[in-house]
């Protein structure tokens, strides 16, 4: 893979993040002028992003395999560029959720196809995957740090156009780059010894359940974040832009969490590993529900770089034990149920809080940590696998 193509496939992941939560970010400027009284009866315009990012990843998954990543990859591309620019002329709420979801189809190429296609050669792929999540979560950084500048500057539709010019650029500078493929995934010969059915099925029940888990605590928090910074620091900090790189902060210091994890990964077995990470984070949220001010700023970075540290553990159980032949159907499906069910944390994020407030989702998300510590104790031991796989 040429550089400048592996740089693109990390910067697709960048952007991939950045467009889901420009929305996020700029709810509050969006229900304004919409005329939406708060911003949490906007949230729920949101989902179909959601629910096509996980639903869409099982044809982005067969098509990249079945027809070529490349290929793929330019239709991500393109794609969501130019629904993007559709999103920012969108006139009332059921516009900006028809176009949302439109973005959300595009979107769902990406993990099926990208990761898989950056790791198919890798010598180190816990590292290529820690990087690849790094650039992933400085999107998320730069949908804070963009979005709260793009908005004050020229308000929120511009920061949709933006990137969405900047992901098309990328999308010509990929086709000139990216080598085309001599044949698709599936017709290449299998290079991975392939496990026993029950220990097959048994490590995919817990890469899906713990993967769902995962996800669920990525959206309340990605999509929550930027709300309840502005409750906790109420009266210390008002200024969007300023609250926008105080979240920027978060996500910069937190994604170093992937690099760690995937350098990590490289060296240790998985399992007692996921473990650690999912203990962590059960701690982090139940300190962060108890604070206010700059002591949950610091709790709220804890957290991040325990809900980032988890994000590689799936890819890396994908490469180790799916053949390259198939991987992005299986990346599909895995993340189809996994963000299919997790979306619905962005459909009820505005309600719940609206009902319950941010202290009893800080509770339920260290719930939802310890759900996901319970279900990885069932992940079969490394040694099993390579014993049943002899």
């Amino acid at each position: 893979m040429p550089k400048i193509a592996s740089l693109l496939l990390n910067v697709g992941h960048a952007l991939d993040h950045l467009f889901l939560l420009i929305f996020a970010t700029a709810v509050s400027a969006i229900a304004t002028e919409f005329g939406v009284g708060r911003w949490e009866d906007m949230m729920p315009y949101t989902v179909g992003a959601f629910v096509m990012f996980g639903l869409g990843s099982i044809p982005a998954g067969r098509l990249g395999d079945l027809w070529g990543r490349r290929q793929m990859m330019l239709v991500f591309f393109f794609g969501m560029g130019l629904s993007a620019m559709a999103v920012a002329l969108t006139q009332t709420p059921v516009q900006m959720a028809i176009a949302l979801t439109v973005l959300g189809i595009f979107s769902a190429i990406y993990h099926p196809v990208g990761i898989p296609m950056l790791v198919q050669k890798s010598e180190r792929p816990g590292l290529t995957i820690g990087v690849n999540g790094l650039a992933g979560n400085l999107g998320i950084a730069m949908a804070a740090l963009s979005t709260g500048f793009l908005v004050a500057w020229q308000g929120w539709r511009v920061a949709f156009l933006v990137p969405g010019v900047v992901s098309i650029f990328c999308g010509v500078l990929f086709a000139w780059s990216a080598p085309t493929e001599s044949r698709a995934p599936a017709k290449r010969k299998s290079t991975v010894l392939q496990l026993p059915k029950h220990l097959a099925w048994r490590t995919f029940v817990v890469m899906v359940a713990t993967s769902t888990t995962t996800s669920l605590l990525f959206n309340i928090t990605t999509n929550g974040n930027a709300q309840l910074l502005a409750e906790r620091l109420d009266g210390l900090v008002s200024d969007p832009s300023r609250l926008g790189m105080l979240l920027a902060m978060i996500y910069a210091v937190a994604s170093l969490a992937q690099l760690v994890v995937g350098r990590l990964l490289d060296w240790l077995p998985v399992k007692p590993l996921f473990f650690s990470v999912l203990f962590l984070q059960i701690v982090s949220f139940a300190l962060a529900s108890q604070s206010s001010g700059w002591a949950w700023y610091v709790a709220a970075i804890a957290y991040m770089v325990m809900v980032f540290a988890a994000i590689p553990f799936s890819d890396t159980m994908v490469v180790r034990y799916i053949d390259d032949a198939m991987r992005s159907r299986v990346s599909g499906t895995r993340i189809a149920i996994s963000f299919g069910i997790s979306s619905m944390a962005v459909y009820s994020l505005g309600p719940f809080v609206k009902a319950s407030g941010f202290t009893h989702l800080m509770m339920a998300a260290s719930g939802v940590a310890a759900l996901g510590a319970l279900i990885v104790l069932f992940l079969p031991s490394e040694s099993q696998m390579k014993q049943s796989a002899a």
